[in-house]
């Protein structure tokens, strides 16, 4: 094992873990951070920032425009905290930020003496508003510490996560075991019972209609699989727009999906948290929910859906589809009713 700095096992985990574009701003607890990323060249892409919200939310749009993990690093105290308006962003949109943030050094923290930056508890607050978060308090725990970070980023829900470290640690060298990529966390296995029971209640309605959010992002060919088998228009809000082209006569715009959802008798939400429809758009016991979301806790937030399933979007809907296809029947086509739709909606709002 090599002798390094624990500034340098923390840069060694990052490219372990494929990032090579950094955002952050300078500042006395992360002098060692910032040799680390000078000393591996051009491994790592450095973008120097104003401010620290600025790096945060420049991780943020990183992360959201090409699904790979938006670092960025900041000095403790003001400086982490100046980050947060982006890190409850990335909370809200399921996105996977991860913070570096230095701190005072590690017999400081909490003292109370008023260190340059120090705030009480900086490690409980920020848990609060991330996904997870952990000190590396020797240079020896950042591999397994930053393992776990992405690990955390990248299973289940996305949402941001912190690692900080304080200054004296990122300084000090240790024999440090080389940095592992992190490997994902297997989604949860498929109630298939569940499965057959979504596909019984959809096939049979009428009018089923399907709301999207950002965990169906990554499953867009399952999705409009079940869509055209059931002729059920997709509707979102912000997160789900794109995933089905708007040329598509399933596509429809929100005004549309108000429309709809006062005719809909079945609606299969997945990926979104369906806060509009359920609270403005109104809900009965004769409209049949089917919730499908990586995030348990999402499924019962408003109201018991008829069904729920816990998974990966992209996995549930492939077998949805199977499902749907041992039901059998054919669905007539609702292309002219759903373009009709689409050009009244759309002449209306001109």
């Amino acid at each position: 094992m090599p002798r390094i700095s624990g500034a340098d096992a923390i840069i060694e985990s990052l490219i372990a873990n494929d990032v090579d574009t950094v955002f952050g701003l300078p500042g006395g607890q992360l002098d060692h951070l910032f040799d680390s990323v000078y000393r591996v060249g051009d491994k790592i892409q450095l973008i120097h920032t104003r401010h620290e919200q600025g790096a945060a939310y420049m991780a943020f749009g990183y992360a959201q425009t090409t699904g790979k993990a938006g670092v960025y690093t900041v000095v403790p105290g003001p400086g982490l905290l100046n980050s947060t308006a982006a890190l409850c962003t990335a909370w809200a949109c399921g996105s996977p930020v991860l913070a570096i943030s230095g701190q005072v050094h590690l017999e400081g923290i909490d003292s109370g003496y008023g260190h340059l930056h120090e705030i009480p508890d900086q490690l409980g607050l920020i848990r609060h508003l991330t996904k997870w978060a952990e000190r590396i308090n020797h240079p020896t725990e950042a591999p397994a510490v930053m393992q776990q970070a992405f690990s955390e980023l990248h299973s289940g829900r996305p949402r941001p996560v912190e690692v900080e470290m304080p200054m004296d640690v990122m300084e000090a060298t240790a024999l440090v075991a080389p940095a592992q990529k992190a490997e994902r966390l297997e989604p949860p296995p498929i109630d298939e019972d569940m499965v057959n029971e979504a596909a019984r209640i959809l096939s049979s309605a009428k009018r089923p209609m399907i709301v999207i959010g950002s965990g169906v992002l990554d499953a867009a060919p399952e999705l409009l699989a079940v869509a055209e088998r059931l002729q059920a228009p997709v509707v979102s809000k912000r997160k789900g727009k794109g995933v089905i082209s708007d040329d598509h006569y399933l596509a429809q715009n929100l005004p549309a999906g108000h429309h709809l959802w006062g005719q809909a008798d079945a609606v299969l939400a997945v990926g979104t948290r369906l806060k509009m429809p359920l609270t403005m758009w109104g809900h009965d016991d004769d409209l049949k929910l089917v919730r499908v979301d990586i995030d348990p806790v999402e499924l019962n937030r408003i109201v018991n859906p008829d069904v729920g399933i816990v998974g990966d979007a992209r996995l549930v809907l492939s077998a949805l589809s199977e499902a749907l296809e041992r039901v059998g029947g054919a669905v007539a086509s609702r292309e002219v009713e759903l373009q009709s739709l689409k050009s009244e909606i759309n002449a209306s709002l001109h």
